[in-house]
Order: structure tokens, then C-alpha cells, then sequence
């Protein structure tokens, strides 16, 4: 690990799980993630790159107030320094709702960012379970609050509420059931959707639940790794990507193929976007 003031990468672990909609655990992903990431090689096998080149200090965990609005405002808090001075955050949750804090601090530096979204929901209602901070509400707040373009992958779950959103708001997710798993033609249209800074979050949803089966809400239908992996290497090459979160994971025990693939995940972000 590197000293704080050496590092360019920042690792922000965030204890965070407040009215999850179906199966709990995600506070503490974030620690069976990095537990994972100790068993992982320094090598990546694509490129030949160490992924732990650039230096890597990751931070005493964080945990938030449950209440939802004075959490966001820790977590934005915790995250914009480090955001600031020009280093890497990679953030790890805890559920998705923690990315508003995260994506608000970015845009605080980044006004003229996009978010790239790998999720199996939009996120897009106004308000969840008595809050507009919830993990159903990420992308509400960061088209209509922040004003951000938004670019939205594998999806495959949402209300009427969300579809009334996206047909007013001319929103065009990529939906799963349109990618093909045989072409990659399909990340060119992420691509062209997103300007040149990108903050990039992905609820480990968005994968498959066979590739994924520790999250909360596992959908069927989703990305594959390899799917996942291409279009973080694409979007890593044609665009600054400035910070990128990952959240939603859930320990299931006597089972560690999940936080060892999201730690993997977690890895090739920094392999590809740095």
C-alpha cells in the first residue's frame, strides 16, 4: 500500500445500507471486496499491465449516518478532497445510494461530466421508501438535480414511474435485452453518448446473476464479465474517466466467487482507466 501523498489511486470503502428493496448485506461489501483483492495477482493477463503500479492507499472504512440526506452529504464530504487534488477515487459500497454523495462531489470539479451507469435498474424515481437519497433514486438526482448526461447499461428492471421519466426526458438506456453477446457494436453507441469526462458506477446488478449471484436485487439477463470488461477498456481508451464506484455486493457464505469477481472488476478500472 502507499502513503496517502504518494498514491494516485484512492481506494473509499463506504458502510452504507439504508431500506434495501429486497435482499440486505451490502453494508459491509465493501470489506469482503478488498478481502478478495489481497488473493488477486499484480499482473493483469490482457495487457500485461501491474495494476498496482500507480500506487494504491485506501482509506479507514466510512460509515454514514443512516439518516439519508445527512449521509450523501458525508460521503460528498469524505470523497472531494482526494477528487480535488487530482487523484483516482475508487469508491466501494455499500448500496448504490452512496454513489449520489460520490457523483456530486466529482461534479462538483467535473460540471461537464457524464455518468456511465452498469446497473440492472434505471434509479430513476423521484423519491423510495420515504427518501429522494435512496439507491432507487441515483440517476433521478443526477439528471435532475446535477443536471449530468447519463449513459445506462444492461438494463432490465423499472416501474412505470421510470418509463414516463425516460420517454419525457428522451432518455435512451441500453437495455440488455438489446445487446447482443456475440458484438461489442453496441458499446460505440455508450460511447458517442457520454462527454469527455466520465465518472463511472456500476451496482454489480448490472451483471449477470450468474456471474454476480451476491447482490441484493439479482435479475436475470445481465452483462456478462467479459461484456463488463470490454466496455471499461473502450470507454477507459476514448474518455478521462475521473472516478468510478462499485456497489451492491453481498456476501453469501461458504461462496466467495462474487466479491472475488468484483474485486477482479475492480482491478480492470484501474488497468483500463488510468
Amino acid at each position: 500500500a502507499a502513503a496517502l501523498n504518494e498514491a494516485r489511486v484512492i481506494v473509499l470503502p463506504i458502510y452504507y445500507e439504508v431500506a434495501p428493496s429486497f435482499g440486505v448485506g451490502s453494508k459491509k461489501g465493501a470489506y469482503h471486496l478488498l478481502a478478495a483483492s489481497a488473493e488477486l495477482e499484480d499482473l493483469d493477463e490482457e495487457t500485461g499491465i501491474d495494476w498496482q503500479q500507480h500506487g494504491i492507499h485506501t482509506l479507514a472504512p466510512l460509515e454514514p449516518t443512516e439518516q439519508p440526506q445527512q449521509a450523501m452529504a458525508e460521503i460528498e464530504a469524505a470523497a472531494r478532497p482526494h477528487l480535488a487534488s487530482g487523484k483516482f477515487l475508487l469508491s466501494v459500497g455499500g448500496d448504490h445510494a452512496v454513489s449520489i454523495g460520490l457523483i456530486r462531489a466529482a461534479a462538483n470539479i467535473h460540471p461537464d461530466m457524464g455518468v456511465l451507469q452498469v446497473d440492472a435498474h434505471l434509479d430513476l424515481r423521484d423519491s423510495w421508501h420515504g427518501s429522494r437519497y435512496n439507491h432507487a433514486c441515483v440517476m433521478r438526482r443526477a439528471a435532475d438535480d446535477m443536471r449530468l448526461s447519463v449513459a445506462q447499461v444492461g438494463i432490465r428492471s423499472l416501474s412505470s414511474e421510470e418509463y414516463d421519466y425516460i420517454k419525457k426526458n428522451n432518455l435512451r438506456p441500453f437495455y440488455a435485452h438489446n445487446i447482443d453477446p456475440m458484438d461489442y457494436n453496441w458499446i460505440d453507441g455508450v460511447i458517442e453518448t457520454l462527454p469527455a469526462p466520465v465518472y463511472s458506477t456500476i451496482a454489480l446488478d448490472g451483471l449477470d446473476p450468474s456471474v454476480i449471484p451476491g447482490t441484493g436485487t439479482p435479475v436475470p439477463g445481465g452483462l456478462s464479465y467479459r461484456q463488463l470488461v470490454e466496455l471499461t477498456r473502450r470507454v477507459g481508451r476514448s474518455h478521462r474517466v475521473v472516478a468510478a464506484d462499485i456497489t451492491e455486493l453481498t456476501k453469501i457464505e461458504g461462496a466467495v466467487v462474487s466479491e472475488f469477481t468484483a474485486a477482479k472488476i475492480a482491478a480492470k478500472i484501474l488497468v483500463h482507466c488510468l
